[in-house]
């Protein structure tokens, strides 16, 4: 991860935590939605977005979505050491783990600045 994505991923994780702090559980993901975006082709990143949405899974008492995190913290890892992710995808359970999506364009400027191009899917 370069520096500029290294910010703005950093930048997303700790808007999470203050809206997730105050109690503000939706705001807060989202931010971790981003956050994933930006650091899926990444090992470390993509785990660490990955296991603070089972927290919040687990603050919102949704055992199966908790659990769908878990298994995408497993995949996910995977995914991004052998460089095959779906480009896109949120994170959250409510998408299949294997869903392209679109992704917003400031982020994607982030993520064009130094992605290796063989690890978008």
């Amino acid at each position: 991860m370069n520096p500029v994505q290294s910010v703005a991923f950093d930048n997303e994780i700790a808007l999470a935590k203050e809206f997730i702090a105050r109690g503000e559980l939706e705001t807060g993901f989202a931010h971790i939605e981003r956050a994933h975006v930006i650091g899926q082709a990444f090992v470390v990143p993509h785990a660490r977005a990955h296991w603070l949405m089972l927290k919040v899974e687990f603050r919102r008492r949704r055992p199966v979505a908790a659990f769908g995190q878990v298994v995408r913290i497993v995949l996910g890892v995977l995914g991004s050491a052998v460089g095959v992710v779906p480009v896109g995808n949120t994170g959250g359970s409510d998408v299949s783990m294997f869903k392209r999506m679109p992704i917003a364009s400031e982020l994607q400027n982030i993520i064009d600045v130094g992605a290796p191009p063989d690890t978008r899917v």
